[in-house]
């Protein structure tokens, strides 16, 4: 299983917006962080807005802001918005045309995987990736002292 774009930049924006916090995050500085295209961060940026795991602030001096507590977002929030399919087999899909689709160990043993493979994804929170906030906003570009002095006016 390997996930997509989408959900490796949605969880690399979150964590952004977490080590960022309280200030808020420009798109652009996102996408120039990590060598992406604004309008694709855009697409990506729609529904963890509309799921409430991202909140936008508009104006000149708008942003993009955690919509909850990081300690609030698991990988698994992030992802169930961000892929299309679990489906680790054709017989996990709807009308899969196997003869063996309820006698196959198969299908039990990756149902098994997935869910173990979910447990983990809700067991990790957002906070938790941005727990070295400090060494995580140096590799981002982000500059303490300008983030305080934006947050004082």
């Amino acid at each position: 299983m390997r996930l997509t774009r989408q959900s490796n930049y949605a969880i690399r924006t979150l964590v952004y917006c977490a080590v960022n916090d309280p200030g808020l995050s420009r798109v652009a500085d996102i996408a120039r962080a990590y060598n992406i295209s604004e309008l694709f961060l855009f697409k990506l940026i729609k529904p963890l807005v509309e799921n409430g795991l991202l909140a936008t602030v508009r104006g000149r001096h708008g942003g993009i802001k955690l919509g909850k507590p990081a300690a609030e977002i698991t990988l698994l929030d992030t992802i169930r918005l961000t892929e299309e399919s679990f489906a680790l087999a054709e017989c996990f899909e709807d009308g899969a045309d196997c003869p063996l689709i309820g006698e196959c160990d198969l299908n039990g043993a990756l149902r098994e995987a997935l869910g173990a493979f979910f447990e983990v994804l809700a067991s990790y929170t957002i906070a938790d990736l941005a727990s070295k906030k400090r060494s995580i906003r140096d590799r981002l570009g982000l500059n303490l002292p300008e983030v305080v002095a934006e947050v004082a006016h």
